[in-house]
């Protein structure tokens, strides 16, 4: 009975201390817990902003923010009579809606959601699109808003595309953890604009649920950024490399094109095979980042070249005897690409050819007593240091100096030839523009305004580098030599008729685990038309299978395709002369006629040559007919979804307007169309080949 007592009078104390504590909770703490409850379940939290968009050159959108929405109810709100009718209509638009559950299922669960009192109720978790949203916004209920139906559109932003992965890895990327790539990361501090605040409140299973308060801070969308990046040059870029990195099973490739007056790149295209599926896709920009850092080959021979003229020691006729294609330069041997060597040649064959015996004795003769006077001009180039490029994780050069302890005898000839060096591509290029530019190097640019609707908040100028990397008569020269490489050295595989090309092949051994390897690096550098350069162009492809892994065989026709179809699109290049290939003579006569082109072009050519011509159309395209020593135009038309005439024009205006059509062309001799293998007015289909004759 003790026990029982004891026991009793226990159970009693602990109840009368727990009726204790919860009368000082509620009466004497009360207010302080109800402070931290509100605290715990009412939070002001981040609003996301907008981020901005980003553009090309014409005002394509490259990336923007779509709207998306969570739909949610709070199904106490609506207090009106015709409720429960309208919870039928709205409960079959649901189900008809998001077909997952039926019309009743979804009565059901609004009904008990109302019955529990709760002020919050997801309906879908599938996201909805701004369109669909609208369509929803005339349901019943929901038609009368969130004031008066209850209805929560829950916005989030998804990064959209609209080009998909057209200049991808440019474009780039930002994660939840501010971790990117490209012009997303790059420039997030101005597209991500300023977050705003809300007032939310916690809810069971612990999402949040947004409450209307005056102190809500709105959010502030971010800037838009407008680049130099043309859609339709980075779209030939990268098709144009995709099918010969098929084709030869290389590792990676990449390619840049940039106008050369104003360092606009209009195009980076960056593909590395992929090793589980073997395709391939933008992973890294090896253009302009540190792994794209390498060791560039010959296309550094430009600058070696540079230095030797400078020096006024060398005339490029003088000779120089490469031997038998061997040479040894204390322990090491130097050896040329053409077994059994060229022998003797003239220092512009030296160039041309691509020498490596013929330029590394040159170097070797004329500045190893000074190794420091050829670094020198590397420096005067601004090959030395990073370009200060708008993307982050831009690579900075490697070079070494005579006093490194690295440094020995054999370094200069091996550097003259570009070994023993790290570049990127784009700091080839860079060099290479400015010889077409004249000599001054401009700094490349991708963006060249930030805006925010039609307020511009920077704009960014081509920025000159240096005045001239060297006196008018080298870089002259350097003009020169460039044409004759396509003209009648490694590169003649490229020469056009059509227009000029200036450049220089690069073919650089491997270096890999410390030992140069049977993989190379192929590249082409240079710029078009030559006589008169618009654009500038290097071609990269790293370990391309097959025989002849060389620049001239590998990377050239891949820079002559992006070439010609840039070539075909923009008529600012193509220059009008009394030449011109749609003017020719008709029967010997004295008097010209003109087959077909635009209508605009040959109006212009005739009228400064005095020709009478008449048009009275409005067609763009036209073919000509003579009557009474007159030409007279009549339209062409080629808009209409059928195969166009281009019989009578230039291969040029004909690519243009097929390849715009979406037909593959293949074409065969010169002059102007004479056939066409798909008849005029038929229907095609797309990426179907039509194949021109031409004479």
């Amino acid at each position: 009975m003790l026990r029982v007592r004891l026991s009793f009078l226990a159970v009693t104390l602990i109840a009368i201390s727990i009726f204790y504590r919860i009368g000082v909770i509620q009466v004497v703490e009360g207010d302080k817990w109800a402070q931290l409850s509100e605290e715990i379940n009412l939070q002001y939290r981040p609003v996301k902003a907008t981020r901005g968009n980003i553009y090309g050159a014409d005002g394509s959108l490259l990336a923007t923010s779509l709207p998306f929405y969570r739909v949610a109810l709070d199904p106490s709100i609506d207090k009106s009579p015709d409720w429960k009718s309208s919870v039928d209509s709205l409960s079959r638009n649901l189900a008809a809606f998001y077909k997952d559950r039926s019309a009743n299922a979804y009565k059901r669960m609004i009904l008990d959601a109302r019955n529990d009192g709760k002020k919050y109720l997801i309906l879908n978790r599938r996201q909805i699109n701004y369109q669909e949203k609208l369509t929803m916004s005339k349901w019943p209920i929901f038609k009368k808003g969130r004031m008066g139906g209850g209805v929560i559109f829950e916005k989030i932003d998804k990064r959209y595309r609209p080009f998909k992965n057209l200049a991808g890895r440019t474009v780039g990327f930002l994660n939840e953890d501010q971790y990117g790539a490209g012009l997303e990361y790059s420039f997030n501090e101005y597209l991500q604009g300023r977050n705003g605040e809300a007032l939310f409140q916690k809810i069971v299973g612990g999402s949040w649920k947004p409450l209307h308060d005056a102190d809500d801070i709105k959010p502030t969308d971010g800037f838009d950024i407008v680049t130099t990046l043309d859609v339709n040059i980075q779209d030939v870029a990268e098709s144009v490399l995709l099918k010969q990195l098929i084709n030869k099973d290389a590792a990676f490739g990449s390619v840049i094109v940039m106008e050369v007056a104003t360092g606009h790149i209009k195009a980076i295209a960056n593909l590395e095979k992929n090793k589980q599926s073997h395709g391939y896709g933008e992973y890294y920009n090896y253009a302009v980042g540190e792994q794209g850092l390498t060791e560039p080959g010959s296309t550094f021979k430009l600058l070696s070249m540079m230095a030797l003229l400078e020096e006024g020691k060398i005339n490029l006729n003088d000779s120089v005897d490469t031997g038998n294609g061997s040479y040894k330069f204390y322990d090491r041997y130097m050896r040329d690409a053409k077994r059994g060597g060229y022998g003797m040649l003239s220092i512009r064959e030296v160039f041309e050819k691509s020498s490596n015996v013929g330029i590394s004795k040159l170097v070797d003769e004329h500045f190893g007593h000074q190794p420091q006077r050829f670094i020198d001009y590397i420096e005067k180039a601004k090959l030395d240091n990073p370009l200060g490029f708008q993307l982050k994780g831009e690579g900075i050069p490697y070079f070494k100096h005579p006093d490194d302890k690295n440094w020995y005898g054999t370094t200069l000839p091996w550097m003259s030839i570009g070994y023993e060096i790290k570049i990127t591509p784009l700091q080839t290029l860079t060099l290479y523009n400015a010889v077409a530019n004249g000599g001054r190097m401009v700094k490349p640019m991708i963006v060249q305004q930030i805006s925010r609707g039609n307020s511009i908040e920077e704009e960014f100028e081509t920025e000159t580098l240096t005045r001239s990397i060297a006196s008018n008569k080298t870089i002259n020269t350097l003009q020169d030599l460039l044409k004759g490489v396509v003209e009648k050295g490694t590169a003649s595989n490229i020469s056009t008729d059509t227009y000029s090309i200036a450049g220089k092949t690069g073919t650089a051994q491997k270096l890999i685990n410390g030992r140069y390897t049977q993989k190379y690096y192929t590249s082409f550098v240079g710029y078009f038309p030559a006589e008169k350069p618009k654009y500038s162009a290097i071609v990269v492809i790293d370990s391309p299978k097959g025989f002849n892994a060389y620049g001239g065989d590998i990377s050239a026709p891949v820079f002559k395709e992006i070439a010609d179809k840039i070539y075909a699109q923009d008529m600012n290049i193509q220059q009008i002369e009394t030449k011109d290939e749609n003017i020719v003579r008709a029967n010997n006569e004295e008097f010209p006629y003109i087959k077909a082109g635009k209508a605009a072009e040959l109006q212009m050519i005739c009228n400064s040559m005095g020709i009478s011509n008449h048009y009275a159309g409005s067609e763009t395209w036209v073919k000509s007919s003579i009557s009474n020593k007159s030409i007279q135009w009549v339209g062409n038309t080629v808009e209409k979804p059928l195969v166009p005439d281009v019989t009578g024009m230039t291969l040029r205006d004909a690519l243009y307007i097929l390849e715009n059509k979406g037909l593959r062309v293949e074409f065969s001799g010169s002059g102007r169309v004479s056939t066409q293998s798909l008849s005029k007015g038929t229907p095609f289909k797309n990426d179907q080949i039509i194949k021109l004759s031409l004479s």
